[in-house]
Order: C-alpha cells, then sequence, then structure tokens
C-alpha cells in the first residue's frame, strides 16, 4: 500500500472508537544512547496497548513505522530519538507517559483506542508535547491530533474475497472486543460476503464470533478449531495477537493435509503468517490476503509533520480507501477475485457503494 497521505486526509467530526491493540510489559524498549534529550527537539515516542509491538499486527505496524523515520533522519533509538513504551495493563498507560514526557519526548503516540481517555489526561498537563491518539479521537485538545481508519471499506473488499474464493460457502469472522472499531471490521466483512455472493448467485453463510480478548492466541485458536470443523474455510479475524491462534490452527490443519483451509489477516500483510511446507515437501501458503491499516505510515508521517513544525494539532484525520489510508493484498487471490475487488475498490471511492460502520441488528 502506498503511504498514507497525511494532508489529503479529511477531517471529520464524529468521534470514532477502535479496537485492534497494542503492546506488553510495563518498560520502554530498551537501549537509550543519551538521556539528554534536549539536544534535539525531533523525538517520538509511542506508547502501546497490551499487544506489544511485536504482535504481527497493529502495534507492530506503528513501530514499524516510526523506525523508518528515525532511519530516515539517522536517529538511534532511545531518549534521544525514538521509543516505545510497552503496558502490561491498562494501568500502565498513565505512568508510561508520564515517563514518555519526563524522558523530554516532543511528540507522543498512543496506539489504540484505549490509550484515549490517558492521553487526553497528560495532553492536557502537558500542553507543550504533541500527543497523537490511533483509532479513536479527542475534540477540543490543540496538541492532540486523532487518527482513525475505514476499516469497513477494506473490511468489505476482504468480505468480496472471501466470497470468491470459498469452496464451502461457509466462512468465518473473528473479533476481538466488541466496540465499534470491531464494529467495522465485521460490518463491512458481512456486507463484502452478501454482496459477492449475490453477484455469484450463490449464498454464503458466515459464523460470527468473538474472543472477548486481542491478546488470546489459545482463544483464537479454539474458535478457528470449531469453525473450521462446521465447514468454514476461510476465516477473516481482526482481533490482534488473538489471531496469532487462527494462524496456529490453520497451519496445523494444511499441515496435516486433510483439507486447505485459509486466514484473512488483519492489519498489514500477514502473508508471511501462512507460510508451511506440504506433507510432500513443498512450500505454500494460507494467507488468502490481508486487510492493510496505514498506522506505520500515519506514524512516519505524523512524525515529518512535527518535525517540520507543521503538526496539525486538534485535527482529527480520517483515512479510507480514498486517501489509501486501508487497502487490501493480492494475496492468494485468483484472477477473478481480484477483479471483483478491484471493482468493488472503484465503487467504494467514487461513492456507489456506500459500507456500514456497524453490523445489522
Amino acid at each position: 500500500m502506498k503511504k498514507a497521505k497525511v494532508l489529503a486526509a479529511a477531517v471529520t467530526t464524529a468521534v470514532i472508537a477502535l479496537t485492534l491493540v497494542g503492546c506488553a510489559g510495563k518498560k520502554s524498549g530498551t537501549s537509550t544512547t543519551s538521556s539528554d534529550s534536549s539536544k534535539t527537539k525531533d523525538t517520538v515516542a509511542l506508547i502501546t496497548d497490551t499487544g506489544g509491538v511485536d504482535d504481527r499486527s497493529f502495534n507492530q505496524s506503528a513501530w514499524e513505522g516510526l523506525q523508518a523515520w528515525g532511519k530516515a533522519h539517522k536517529l538511534s533509538r532511545g531518549n534521544s530519538g525514538f521509543q516505545y513504551f510497552q503496558s502490561s495493563n491498562e494501568s500502565d498507560y498513565i505512568p508510561n507517559i508520564d515517563q514518555a514526557t519526563q524522558a523530554g519526548f516532543k511528540t507522543i503516540f498512543g496506539i489504540g483506542y484505549k490509550l484515549q481517555p490517558a492521553i487526553k489526561t497528560s495532553a492536557k498537563k502537558s500542553p507543550k508535547t504533541n500527543f497523537v491518539i490511533i483509532d479513536d479521537s479527542i475534540s477540543g485538545v490543540k496538541n492532540v491530533v486523532s487518527a482513525t481508519f475505514k476499516d469497513n471499506e477494506a473490511s468489505y473488499l476482504a468480505g468480496i474475497a472471501a466470497a470468491y474464493s470459498t469452496k464451502t460457502n461457509t466462512v468465518g469472522f473473528i473479533g476481538g472486543v466488541k466496540g465499534d472499531v470491531i464494529d467495522r471490521f465485521d460490518a463491512g466483512f458481512t456486507e463484502g460476503v452478501n454482496a459477492g455472493a449475490k453477484e455469484l448467485g450463490k449464498s454464503v453463510k458466515i459464523i460470527n464470533q468473538y474472543a472477548g480478548d486481542f491478546n488470546a492466541p489459545d482463544k483464537g485458536k479454539s474458535i478457528a478449531q470449531g469453525m473450521y470443523q462446521q465447514g468454514a474455510d476461510i476465516i477473516f479475524h481482526a482481533s490482534g495477537a488473538t489471531g496469532n491462534g487462527v494462524f496456529q490452527e490453520a497451519k496445523a490443519i494444511n499441515q496435516d493435509g486433510s483439507k486447505k483451509v485459509w486466514v484473512i489477516g488483519v492489519d498489514r500483510d500477514q502473508s508471511d503468517e501462512g507460510k508451511y511446507t506440504t506433507k510432500d515437501g513443498k512450500a505454500a501458503n494460507f494467507t488468502l490476503t490481508s486487510t492493510l491499516k496505514g498506522v506505520g505510515s500515519v506514524t512516519e508521517d505524523l512524525s515529518n509533520l512535527a518535525m517540520k513544525g507543521k503538526f496539525p494539532g486538534g485535527k482529527h484525520l480520517t483515512y479510507g480507501l480514498k486517501e489509501d489510508g486501508v487497502g487490501l493484498t493480492d494475496g492468494q487471490l485468483s484472477t477473478k477475485a481480484k477483479s471483483a475487488v478491484a471493482t468493488a475498490k472503484k465503487a467504494i471511492i467514487d461513492g456507489t457503494i456506500k459500507v456500514s460502520e456497524h453490523p445489522a441488528k
């Protein structure tokens, strides 16, 4: 996916909640090169949620974006450049933000909607520090940028892809924790599956279940096992690190060779998670496709704007297909599926298709 266009992103007034979560462990991300951050004004910190910077999803994307920013500007990891602070639970948010502000970081990102209250409180206490809340919004605070994504649009494309790819005409959706953000994934995927099925003149069953957790791979594996046993051959997960268990179950089934099942990844290209070796020793992949969310690009872009003295404080930036802030990988999709996805993408961008933000009741 191309870099999300920060300056072209629409400023909205809607308050949107998020859900693909963060990171783990109440400590900063190791090695500092200097404790005197006053030597540079270009310092950036990430405060993670409980998923960890190695969650292979949302938080990892943010950290990769910040690392790319640091490398581009020849900055070192540490208090004089860029750093992350991991949170093992919600009680760590404020202490981690305090640690970052006391260390002198000039721009601080809160990765995930659960950090919204902590970022709002901290931003008011430190008006000279730039703050960003990812996947939620904060209004009326001039030193905060809110960045949210139209996950429903990318998820609609994933639904189209699933409808065109399923052989059993049964697919699954696994959510992390119910809320406005995961609602967008759920609603978009369901509408996309139904639209694709209608185009093909068939009926596709959707098995829908929530894990109630973004950091529970065992739950993800158990839920995926049940769905595959019920005939689903494709599962789309929007569950953070819980999705790692979905990949584990799909790998075990595919390596056994009794049947072929697929996973649709979330937030970043998760094709590496789908690699496996068949019984006859051939390399294969069961990641059908992945929805993309430009968290890393937005992190990099907003850090650049802060560096240039152009931090858009007080604004709410929203990124969808039109802004190239979300998308879908080609993955293992057939030519027919890719064509259907491209058609749907164009229709969403030009407004012909409107994708809901909440599942139908």
